[in-house]
C-alpha cells in the first residue's frame, strides 16, 4: 500500500476551542485509523511510525483487542479495587509471566507517571533516606516526584521545592556512579533506552555498574519501562534483555494498546514490605484496562510480534542509513535517526510525503516508535522518503 499524497496543513480551531492551549499540534487531523494508517478527514492517509507516542503496539483496529473491550463492557466496566474481580488477577498473573522476570507483585495503577510516583515513594519509605539519582536526559513524568527526577524539568516544575535531594548522572560514567549513589540514596531510577533524550541505549554494562552500586549502599535500583518495555525492545522488558535485574520496573504506554493502564512490578523484597492501605488508585486495576493488557498480551504472543520487532528493527538499520541520517540508536521500535541538519526539518520533510515520526529533546534525532506490526514494505516507504529528502 503506497502512502498519501502530500499532507496539507490542517486549518486552525474554531474560536472558542474548548481544549487547554498547552500543546503543539502537528499539521495533520486524525479521522480514524487502520492498522499502521493514520486516515484524516478527506482520506488522506499517513503513515504511523510514531505510534501515539510509543502506545499502539498492536496499531489501529486490532479485531481481538476491540472484542476483548467490548466484551469487558458487556460485563461490567467497572468496579472498585475492594471488590475482588478475577480479571484482575489474571491481568496481574499474565503480566508477570509475560516479563520473564523474578518480580512478585503488581500494583496496576493509569499511567507511567503515576508508576513512577509510586515506585519512588515506596523506595524512600523503604530506605527512610532522603536522596535520589537519576541520570541526564531522564524523562520520569510531569507528577511531583517523577518530574523532580526529569532532566530539565526546571523550566516547568512549578512546585516550590522538589520532595526529596535529586542529583543528575552523566550518562555513562562508572566513576560518578560511586560519587553520586551513597549511604544517603534511596533509589536509582534509570530508563535502560531512554526515549525522550533520542532513543539513547544505556547499555548493559552502566546497568549493571548501577546495580552493584545498588546493592553496595542499600539502594534500590528501579527501572523505568514505561516507553522501552512491554515488548519495544524486541524482548518483553529491557531488564530482560540487558541481563540486570532492578529492584522494581515501570510499564505503561504500549500495555494497553491505547486503553490508560499502567503497573509497577516488585521484587520480593519490596512485596514484602506492602500493607493495606499503603497504595490505592481509582481508576488503576479497573476491569476494563485488565481487559485491554490481557489482549494486547494474547495479540503479541499469538503473533509472534517480538519476533516481528527484532526482524523489521534489523531492516530499518540496514535500508535507512540514507539522506539525512547519519547514524541510528537505541533497540528494537525505539529507534533514532540521527540527522545531518535539524531533526524538526526532516520530521515536517516526512509529514509532508505521508510519514508521521516523532522528535527528540536531542535537536537532531529523528524518533521512531512504530506500532509492532510494521513490515518490510511499510520501512520501504521511510527509506524513500528520507532518499528523495536527501542529505
Amino acid at each position: 500500500m503506497n502512502a498519501s499524497p502530500p499532507v496539507s496543513a490542517t486549518p486552525p480551531p474554531p474560536d472558542g476551542d474548548a481544549l487547554a492551549p498547552v500543546y503543539a499540534q502537528y499539521p495533520f487531523e486524525v479521522d480514524r485509523a487502520e492498522g499502521v494508517w493514520l486516515i484524516g478527514p478527506h482520506g488522506e492517509r499517513v503513515l504511523d511510525l510514531y505510534g501515539g507516542h510509543a502506545v499502539a503496539a498492536l496499531g489501529y483496529g486490532h479485531p481481538g483487542w476491540t472484542e476483548a473491550l467490548a466484551a469487558q463492557a458487556r460485563t461490567c466496566q467497572f468496579q472498585t479495587n475492594a471488590l475482588p474481580m478475577s480479571v484482575r488477577t489474571r491481568a496481574a498473573q499474565r503480566l508477570l509471566a509475560f516479563s520473564q522476570l523474578d518480580f512478585a507483585s503488581v500494583f496496576l495503577v493509569n499511567s507511567g507517571a503515576e508508576a513512577n510516583e509510586n515506585a519512588l515513594r515506596l523506595a524512600l519509605r523503604m530506605t527512610g533516606r532522603p536522596h535520589v539519582a537519576a541520570v541526564e536526559g531522564a524523562f520520569h513524568g510531569r507528577t511531583a516526584a517523577a518530574s523532580a527526577v526529569t532532566w530539565g524539568s526546571q523550566s516547568w516544575y512549578g512546585f516550590p521545592r522538589t520532595p526529596f535531594d535529586v542529583s543528575f548522572l552523566p550518562r555513562g560514567d562508572l566513576d560518578a556512579i560511586a560519587a553520586q549513589v551513597t549511604e544517603r540514596t534511596a533509589a536509582v531510577i534509570v530508563e535502560p533506552v531512554q526515549g525522550l533524550a533520542g532513543a539513547v541505549d544505556l547499555g548493559a554494562p552502566y546497568l549493571a555498574a548501577l546495580r552493584e552500586r545498588c546493592d553496595a549502599v542499600g539502594a534500590q535500583l528501579i527501572f523505568d519501562e514505561v516507553q522501552c518495555g512491554f515488548g519495544r525492545v524486541g524482548a518483553p522488558y529491557a531488564a530482560g534483555l540487558y541481563g540486570v535485574m532492578p529492584d522494581m520496573l515501570t510499564t505503561a504506554k504500549a500495555l494497553g494498546n491505547g486503553f490508560p493502564v499502567a503497573a509497577l512490578l516488585t521484587s520480593a523484597r519490596v512485596s514484602a514490605t506492602l500493607k493495606i492501605g499503603l497504595l490505592g488508585t481509582t481508576y488503576g486495576g479497573g476491569p476494563m484496562a485488565c481487559a485491554a493488557l490481557l489482549a494486547t498480551i494474547e495479540a503479541i504472543e499469538s503473533a509472534r510480534l517480538l519476533e516481528n520487532v527484532r526482524r523489521v528493527s534489523a531492516y530499518i538499520r540496514r535500508t535507512c542509513l540514507t539522506g539525512p541520517v547519519s547514524a541510528m540508536q537505541g533497540e528494537g521500535f525505539l529507534l533514532g535517526l540521527r540527522t545531518r541538519r535539524p531533526a524538526k526539518q526532516v520530521q515536517a520533510e516526512l509529514l509532508r510525503r505521508g510519514i508521521l515520526a516523532g522528535t527528540a529533546s536531542d535537536p537532531d534525532v529523528v524518533r521512531l516508535l512504530p506500532p509492532f506490526i510494521l513490515q518490510e514494505a511499510q520501512v520501504d516507504l521511510l527509506r524513500q522518503a528520507l532518499t528523495d529528502i536527501g542529505a
